[in-house]
């Protein structure tokens, strides 16, 4: 008797395979998105049932789709504010206040935390406890105003649309950079949540890098993205240098000042480019 085959199947199950890849790759991305929503926004997201205890640390890796969303937020209350006949400078601030709402502050949180401890400690081990006093001293209250101005002046100087993309795309690679850092820089202390997360395996950090540059030149000007990611580049260096010096290495604050430092350096050479 002839035996009866299957057009759509194959015996050595190939195609099967590659099918449950791609099922279980999507199902990662749906809940490293789900995650990092979580840890990133102060939105009403919750997760059913137990978290994965890895998935903290996986969760970085969509970290650059949250940011644009979180980015053009913002973008939408800076475009609706000017429509509205707002000054730019007041629907900027606007802008900047709508994205600190939707994280509940916690990039400038830890700006402010990173301020006070490299500006007010004497040692390594002192700048290192005042980071984890949750008070704010005079260092971080000027760091807040400084950063918060800074983004504000510079979307000013952006037309409506130029404004949603840019902070779309800032939104993006400033999240990038919170695992290039982690990866670059060992932890500081053993223990707190940037410790725990660990290095990011070089693959899933070259895919969340990739994923912001693509996304920033897809959203920005071809000479405008390549002015702002190469001040992203700086922003970055330049903390991690500082931080290692200082500190021997990054903590939560240090990923938290990093994302603020690389906003205002893209934003700023966006603005000197418009």
């Amino acid at each position: 008797m002839a035996r009866r085959t299957d057009p759509e199947r194959h015996d050595d199950g190939h195609d099967d395979g590659l099918a449950w890849t791609a099922l279980g790759e999507l199902k990662d991305w749906r809940d490293e998105i789900h995650a990092s929503a979580i840890f990133l926004t102060r939105l009403p997201i919750r997760w059913q049932g137990d978290m994965p205890r890895d998935l903290a640390a996986r969760s970085l890796r969509a970290g650059p789709i949250v940011g644009a969303v979180i980015g053009l937020g913002g973008g939408l209350v800076f475009a609706t504010g000017l429509a509205a006949g707002l000054p730019p400078a007041l629907a900027a601030l606007f802008a900047v206040a709508a994205q600190i709402v939707l994280t509940g502050g916690l990039h400038e949180d830890g700006l402010a935390d990173l301020a006070d401890g490299l500006g007010g400690g004497r040692d390594r081990m002192a700048k290192l406890e005042i980071m984890r006093d949750s008070r704010i001293g005079s260092y971080g209250a000027l760091a807040l105003v400084l950063a918060v101005g800074a983004r504000a002046l510079a979307l000013a100087a952006l037309a409506p649309m130029e404004g949603i993309a840019a902070l779309a795309a800032v939104g993006a690679v400033s999240r990038a950079a919170w695992p290039a850092l982690m990866t670059w820089l060992p932890p500081a202390r053993d223990d707190g949540l940037a410790a725990t997360h660990g290095r990011q395996p070089l693959y899933r950090l070259a895919v969340t890098l990739g994923l912001a540059v693509a996304f920033a030149l897809l959203v920005l000007p071809f000479a405008g993205a390549l002015v702002a990611l190469a001040a992203a580049a700086v922003a970055v260096a330049g903390i991690g240098l500082l931080a290692w010096r200082q500190i021997g290495g990054h903590t939560g604050d240090v990923l938290g000042g990093t994302q603020q430092a690389v906003e205002i350096a893209m934003l700023a050479a966006l603005a000197a480019l418009a």
